[in-house]
């Protein structure tokens, strides 16, 4: 069983940057992702990457301001989520996750993955 560690949340102001990284034990399948959660609110996809050949796909709401990179070389698996230009309602719990399904290739949707992180917390004041 792949097991993920996520790193990097914290707070920072409007307009600043954080990067959030994601270590997988193991070969996290067909693609890896960042999904985001605030209480009461819906769960939204933020980005996502394909593991083997690429094809990042982002949410709206994240455009121009997001990356999501996967380094898988030397046997590694990290997923990084570089995040530029916060705004307050970015703050969320973010989590990692990986995806033994190729649906995971066409969208963000958390359905299609089956391995999650523990999340880390992400706070953007105003």
């Amino acid at each position: 069983q792949v097991r993920l560690v996520e790193s990097g949340g914290g707070s920072v102001q409007a307009g600043g940057s954080l990067k959030l990284s994601c270590t997988a034990s193991g070969y996290p399948g067909y693609c890896m992702g960042w999904f985001r959660q605030v209480p009461g609110k819906e769960g939204e996809g933020v980005a996502s990457i394909g593991a083997q050949f690429g094809g990042e796909l982002y949410a709206d709401s994240v455009k121009g301001r997001f990356t999501i990179s996967l380094d898988n070389a030397n046997a590694k698996n990290t997923l990084s989520l570089q995040m530029n230009g916060l705004k307050p309602e970015d703050t969320a719990m973010y989590y990692c996750a990986a995806s033994a399904y190729r649906d995971c290739l066409v969208a963000i949707t958390s359905g299609a993955y089956n391995i999650w992180g523990q999340g880390t917390q992400v706070t953007v004041s105003s």
